[in-house]
């Protein structure tokens, strides 16, 4: 079938591949036009695992174009996917709706027949009647325009798996038996054969559903680290007490790793509007425990600046810092709200000569943060350093010797902020190893 994608970021130029690759015919849209010359050229203008390969395939097949015209995504098809960013408004907690409805109000006018828009951005609940209303307004089919609700639960650096294959696949209509979803049920129709959990609701519980699902992990993820801040008090093994815990079938070990937290562009955006959403609905009570969960997150920052004061008797002025990680996880360049680079302007602001090093988000990271240094190599990066900071768990870092860096540093002091190093392997070395939450 024919569809279109509107809104190219991260989300919607992953998912337009994606579908592509199911055999649809895709036109992506967005309005910026370096950003679609970018991605017609086969590559994506961010880094995402497979992803430059997948576009690359499909563009050249011409199963998958883009184009900076509303007019032409409306003629091509008659389903519609919105995948524009919703962030995080400034100084607040709520999402900034505003590219949301901009593009259904640019789209609307240009719908002269019956068509199915199914939005995929994160939203507050409620927002679903407001883009129907808007369409109805705005659109000369009216009300033949049907609105889905189809959130995304996408990992960066697992996109494309995650679209493919998903775990599970959320449609949201207003009503049972619409033609909407028969549009959706055929647009992915080889993940429902595959097995997918397919599960069909109202808006109101799409809307909800990856803000609730994002809550959740941040909760999990902070609840081991709130263990580590325990057993640094008891001397405690955090690691061993995960593991402990995580053979608990009812818990599970998947992503209960403790180290310096969460980050990104999804998980504290989508913890602190699921938060400001119960606000509004009078369930603020209910909260509590996200609110801890977010304030557990930025302590670990903290935790990582105390420990490296401590390491260096309290004065971090003109001392020199390496840092292994810019990026807020590993296998991508994204360094939104990167606990990394949280971490390495704290330590500048203290007095530091910070130097940062990471695989892919170098470029990115220069331009928000000129005023650190920065070196590609991660081996070189760390001469006449005071300090070593592991910061994102990239694997090519988990893959140094540490005895080929023995020679290099002023001082060997190493601090593993996500736990991922052989403790055993570097204290061999010569190293004075650190890790939050262990011996």
């Amino acid at each position: 079938m024919k569809l279109s994608v509107i809104g190219c970021g991260y989300l919607g130029a992953t998912h337009a591949a994606c579908m592509a690759e199911l055999g649809h015919e895709v036109l992506g849209m967005d309005s910026d036009m370096d950003k679609v010359h970018v991605l017609n050229s086969g590559k994506a203008p961010f880094f995402e695992r497979d992803l430059d390969q997948l576009l690359a395939k499909h563009t050249a097949s011409g199963r998958l174009k883009f184009t900076a015209s509303y007019a032409e995504a409306a003629h091509f098809a008659d389903l519609h996917f919105i995948g524009v960013g919703t962030p995080q408004t400034s100084g607040e907690n709520t999402y900034d709706l505003t590219h949301l409805y901009s593009a259904v109000r640019q789209l609307a006018p240009r719908l002269t027949g019956p068509a199915v828009v199914a939005v995929k951005s994160t939203v507050p609940v409620g927002t679903a009647p407001r883009v129907r209303d808007l369409l109805h307004e705005y659109a000369p089919a009216g009300d033949q325009v049907e609105v889905a609700w189809n959130p995304e639960f996408l990992r960066e650096s697992f996109a494309i798996e995650d679209t493919l294959r998903p775990d599970r696949l959320v449609l949201g209509f207003e009503a049972e038996d619409t033609w909407a979803e028969t549009m959706l049920r055929q647009c992915f129709e080889k993940v429902i054969e595959a097995g997918t959990a397919t599960i069909v609701t109202d808006w109101a519980t799409a809307e909800l559903a990856k803000g609730a699902a994002n809550s959740f992990l941040a909760t999990k993820i902070s609840f081991i680290n709130a263990m580590a801040e325990i057993c640094e008090k008891a001397d405690a093994d955090v690691h061993q007490l995960a593991e402990i815990l995580g053979r608990d079938a009812r818990i599970g070990r998947r992503s209960m790793r403790p180290g310096l937290g969460y980050g990104g562009g999804c998980l504290p955006k989508d913890i602190r509007g699921f938060i400001a959403q119960a606000a509004k609905l009078g369930a603020e009570a209910a909260t509590g425990i996200l609110r801890e969960a977010d304030a557990v997150n930025t302590r670990r920052r903290e935790a990582v600046v105390a420990l490296a004061r401590e390491q260096l008797d309290g004065d971090l002025g003109g001392k020199r810092i390496t840092i292994w990680g810019a990026a807020f996880k590993p296998n991508t360049d994204d360094i939104r709200d990167s606990p990394a680079l949280a971490v390495a302007q704290k330590l500048h602001e203290l007095g530091a000569t910070v130097t940062v090093t990471d695989p892919k988000a170098l470029d990115n990271a220069r331009k928000l943060h000129p005023e650190l240094d920065y070196i590609e190599d991660p081996i070189a990066a760390v001469q006449d350093a005071d300090l070593l900071l592991h910061l994102t768990e990239w694997a090519e870092f988990g893959h140094i010797d540490p005895h080929r860096l023995s020679h290099r540093p002023a001082q060997m002091l190493v601090i593993d902020g996500r736990g991922t190093l052989n403790p055993d392997t570097w204290r061999r070395a010569g190293w004075t190893y650190r890790a939050l939450g262990r011996p």
